[in-house]
């Protein structure tokens, strides 16, 4: 009699645990799903600024295009590719919600996602700190500050810096769900 107790107890146990591992998993794959939208509007955001302004005249134009920059460029293929990565990963977090106690797959996506993080981390900051610059400029390496011509350049610019970061949030929180779902297991 004892022993149908604790196995009913135990099995009662393991059932909180499944229903508590399958909504982590569920929450993981919402969050991979904000994380390509931040980081695919980021990539379509930067990749597609270009402004142009007149000078004096029709025939002399300044233009500034996210391509001028390195480290835009950087910023849209590191979007790129993380975009990629998460939407190949999806399949494998709808796993997750079928059979929760999958923690080899579990595990692999946690090295992937901390890669992705630190890809994902350098890019926007990289991208984050010549945004700076162009709203701020530096007067000690006499550096002008060109968001004063360049506004809506500019405000692109910021806005996909934005999506980049909401990614590196969701993806900040994969990880930590990652972990607390093989801990459980």
């Amino acid at each position: 009699m004892e022993t149908k107790t604790k196995a009913v107890k135990l099995e009662a146990g393991e059932a909180s645990r499944a229903k508590g591992s399958r909504g982590v998993s569920i929450f993981d794959l919402i969050l991979r799903i904000v994380a390509i939208v931040g980081t695919l509007g980021s990539a379509i955001a930067m990749g597609t600024t270009s402004e142009t302004l007149p000078f004096f005249s029709q025939f002399v134009q300044f233009q500034a295009q996210y391509d001028d920059f390195t480290t835009f460029t950087l910023f849209v293929i590191v979007n790129a590719i993380v975009c990629g990565y998460l939407a190949l990963s999806l399949p494998l977090s709808i796993y997750h919600i079928i059979r929760s106690r999958a923690a080899k797959s579990r595990v692999l996506l946690i090295f992937l996602d901390t890669t992705m993080l630190a890809l994902l981390t350098a890019g926007a900051s990289a991208a984050a700190g010549i945004v700076y610059l162009a709203h701020n400029g530096n007067s000690s390496a006499n550096w002008f500050a060109i968001c004063q011509q360049f506004q809506d350049f500019c405000q692109r610019a910021s806005g996909s810096l934005i999506g980049s970061f909401v990614a590196v949030v969701s993806i900040v929180l994969l990880v930590i769900l990652s972990g607390i779902a093989l801990s459980r297991n």
